[in-house]
């Protein structure tokens, strides 16, 4: 039985995503919409070897849809998804949106996929922050083995995060240092091309920024709220693919070997750790791959059960467009789907 699938903001980096990821694994979809706002009406869009036309979203009947991919904003999505939800139709939504509401499950399917279930008090599941997906996927299984009492992140955020203006943007003022043209920042605050900005969303009263708030608060709402988390949040001059570098504190004593056996056999890891030139991961070659991937594995001597990693994964797919498909695949095996058109 097939399924039919709404993908609402099509024409952004995260919606084309979506589509060539939803035709990449062979969803078991009869139909794909691929919805926008009525400007973008029109526009064709790839889905595999076929192309779609974009449809206006207000013109949608979301009680003929099964699931709604949502990647278009907090706004859009704060407006849309409590009246598609209504309709019967599941909203899997990418914003920030409902990802602090106690009756919207925050998932990944690694870490916390029986929490799923929940969705059925609003007829919505939120997708997280990137920065978190990556990071979750690599504490999951090691929480499992030693308890975490404490991580301190600092992430190295690529631009691809703040949307295809803010890569258009890195690129022509790449390309501005390079014929000695004026050098203008608008999508950011500084300049970006050969440089770093400790600085993403707005700042907040406690001297934290949004995206460092963000981080604590879901992988505490996903993970464990006893865990102790603090952030530093930076940008850098990469077009695809988020870095971070994570400083872990265990109740129990894990080893550095212990760590990197127990990453190589979990979900949605791959393990590249050898101590030698090029044995590690970078941002560059994580970009199109699925896997969260883990390099530098080693302990901390500064305090007792202590661990650290490089995490690295592509924030367009594991941190939002891959993700959102596995929350739909996850329905689907769990036979929530069938239970939901039932019902």
């Amino acid at each position: 039985m097939g399924y039919r699938i709404a993908v609402v903001g099509a024409t952004g980096n995260v919606g084309r995503e979506v589509l060539s990821i939803l035709a990449e694994r062979e969803f078991p979809a009869d139909e794909v919409v691929a919805l926008a706002s009525r400007r973008s009406q029109g526009t064709e869009v790839s889905f595999g070897d076929k192309t779609l036309k974009v449809k206006a979203l207000e013109s949608h009947d979301f009680a003929k849809s099964d699931i709604a991919i949502m990647s278009a904003g907090g706004s859009l999505s704060t407006e849309w998804g409590p009246k598609i939800g209504r309709t019967g139709c599941i909203v899997i939504d990418n914003s920030s949106a409902f990802r602090y509401d106690p009756d919207v499950p925050l998932i990944v399917p690694e870490v916390n996929a029986d929490d799923v279930v929940g969705f059925s008090k609003k007829n919505i599941i939120a997708n997280p922050n990137c920065s978190t997906a990556q990071l979750v996927v690599a504490l999951k299984p090691l929480h499992d083995k030693a308890t975490i009492k404490r991580v301190v992140i600092s992430t190295y955020q690529s631009v691809s995060g703040a949307g295809k203006e803010a890569m258009e943007e890195l690129f022509n003022q790449t390309r501005a240092v390079f014929v000695a043209d004026p050098v203008e920042a608008n999508k950011f605050t500084k300049r970006i091309a050969f440089n770093c900005i400790p600085h993403i969303d707005v700042f907040m009263d406690s001297g934290e920024t949004k995206e460092e708030w963000k981080i604590t608060a879901e992988t505490k709402k996903m993970l464990d709220p006893k865990i102790k988390v603090t952030a530093t949040a930076v940008r850098v001059p990469v077009f695809v693919s988020h870095s971070e570098a994570v400083n872990i504190e265990f109740e129990n004593e894990i080893s550095a070997d212990e760590a990197r056996e127990i990453l190589r056999q979990a979900p949605g890891c791959l393990v590249v750790d050898k101590r030698e030139d090029g044995g590690y991961v970078t941002p560059y070659e994580a970009a199109g791959e699925d896997a969260t991937y883990i390099s530098r594995i080693r302990e901390d001597s500064t305090i007792d059960n202590g661990l650290n990693l490089w995490v690295v994964s592509d924030n367009l797919r594991k941190g939002a467009a891959l993700n959102t498909v596995q929350i739909a695949e996850l329905l689907i095996n769990r036979g929530l789907l069938q239970n939901q058109r039932a019902a």
